[in-house]
């Protein structure tokens, strides 16, 4: 069981569902993007095996109950606009649940980071997941600093993670209700 996949959840704009094996190709823009991964080490790799790389790591984690991104599936057109969910991660030797989103080059810039992740976050309290939830963000991804600040969160720490120094955002369930009102 994985308590933290959210297929079924809904925004006003977004319809949350597990990623499925054909939405690979589809995910694909997003590595071919090098805006899309400026912000992290790479290695060299090329887009596909970037992809693969990725979308491979979901399924693990769907598999093994450490959560995973869903697909994000636009409720206007059925078009997938991204992917947005909860991730355990491992953060100086602590587990955190962390909140991850990415959302498609072709779609950037229309709130669907921000709309997903709120989601998600509220999914995460509601149903008492975590003391706390945290996005992980690349020091000079200035575009993500903004989304967690939109939804609340807080720089707590400064980190490396992966092999990138990396901010952590937090946010409690008592401050989740305050920046909610």
């Amino acid at each position: 069981m994985n308590p933290y996949l959210l297929p079924g959840i809904s925004t006003a704009r977004l319809r949350f569902r597990l990623l499925e094996a054909e939405d690979f190709v589809l995910c694909l823009p997003f590595f071919q993007d090098p805006r899309s991964h400026q912000y992290w080490d790479t290695q060299g790799k090329d887009p596909e095996t970037l992809g693969r790389e990725w979308f491979d790591k979901q399924m693990w984690r769907y598999a093994h109950g450490h959560g995973g991104a869903m697909a994000l599936i636009e409720k206007d057109t059925g078009k997938l606009v991204g992917w947005c969910g909860l991730l355990l991660q491992v953060v100086d030797g602590v587990e955190e649940l962390e909140v991850g989103y990415s959302i498609l080059p072709a779609h950037w810039k229309k709130g669907y980071a921000t709309e997903a992740a709120r989601r998600c976050i509220q999914f995460a309290f509601e149903n008492q997941l975590a003391k706390s939830v945290i996005s992980i963000i690349q020091i000079h991804n200035f575009p993500s600093q903004r989304v967690a600040g939109k939804n609340g969160l807080i720089r707590d720490a400064q980190t490396m993670h992966h092999g990138n120094p990396v901010y952590v955002y937090r946010i409690y369930p008592k401050d989740w209700t305050v920046s909610q009102s």
